[in-house]
C-alpha cells in the first residue's frame, strides 16, 4: 500500500470522528439505556449468529485483551455479531500502572475508537471508564460527554483498593456520570447513582 493510499484509508489514519482533550480521543456520544433490569454477558459468550435470549443482554469486554483486540484491529469483521445485543459496553483494553504512559494513551483511545465506531454504524454504545495512577487523570476521562452513563468494573480492584477510590473520585468530579454501571461488588464508599451488575450471573448464559 502506497503512502497515498495509507492516507486515504480509515482504517489507517483512524481520524473520521468528533475528537476530544489533547490527545484528540475519538467522542463516545451520551446514549441513554433502561437501568432497572441491567444484565451483562461477555465478549467472549457472543456468538456469530446468536438465537438464544442472550440477545437481550449488554455485552462486556472486562476480560482479557486477546479475546477482544479484533474489535480494533478488524472492526468490521465483528460489527455483524456485535449489533445482535442490547447495547455494547466499550472494550476494557488494559490499563496498568506500570506501563509507560504512552501504552496507557493507546489503550484509552483504542477504546474510545472502538466506541465511537460502533456509535457511527448505529450500536447502542456504554463508555467503559478505566484509569491508572493519577497522571492517567489527564486523559482516561477524555472522550466522554459529561452527564453519561458509564461502566466501571471491579474484578481486581480490592487489591488497590485507595488508589481505584482515587481514580473513582475524580471521575465523578470530571463526567458527573447520571448512571455508573458497576460490574462486581462496589465499595461502600463509593458515591453516584450505582447500577451493580453480579460478576457470576453474567457467566450463567443461554447456550
Amino acid at each position: 500500500m502506497t503512502g497515498k493510499q495509507m492516507r486515504n484509508n480509515p482504517l489507517f489514519m483512524r481520524n473520521n470522528f468528533e475528537t476530544d482533550g489533547k490527545w484528540g480521543f475519538p467522542i463516545i456520544k451520551k446514549q441513554n439505556i433502561r437501568t432497572d433490569n441491567i444484565r451483562l454477558i461477555s465478549c467472549s459468550d457472543t456468538k456469530s449468529n446468536d438465537k438464544t435470549e442472550n440477545t437481550q443482554n449488554g455485552v462486556h469486554f472486562f476480560a482479557d485483551d486477546y479475546r477482544f483486540e479484533s474489535v480494533y484491529n478488524n472492526p468490521k469483521r465483528s460489527l455483524k455479531k456485535y449489533s445482535q445485543y442490547k447495547f455494547l459496553l466499550t472494550p476494557d483494553f488494559s490499563i496498568y500502572s506500570d506501563m509507560d504512559l504512552w501504552r496507557q494513551i493507546e489503550s484509552i483511545g483504542k477504546s474510545r475508537w472502538v466506541g465511537a465506531y460502533w456509535q457511527d454504524n448505529g450500536l447502542t454504545v456504554i463508555p467503559t471508564v478505566s484509569w491508572g495512577l493519577s497522571q492517567s487523570y489527564q486523559f482516561c476521562f477524555d472522550g466522554i460527554e459529561r452527564g453519561s452513563i458509564v461502566a466501571v468494573g471491579m474484578i481486581g480492584c480490592k487489591r488497590a483498593r485507595l488508589a481505584f477510590m482515587r481514580g473513582y473520585n475524580a471521575m465523578l468530579e470530571k463526567l458527573e456520570p447520571s448512571a455508573i454501571i458497576c460490574f462486581g461488588t462496589p465499595f461502600a464508599e463509593m458515591n453516584g447513582n450505582i447500577i451493580q451488575v453480579d460478576y457470576l450471573k453474567s457467566r450463567r448464559v443461554v447456550r
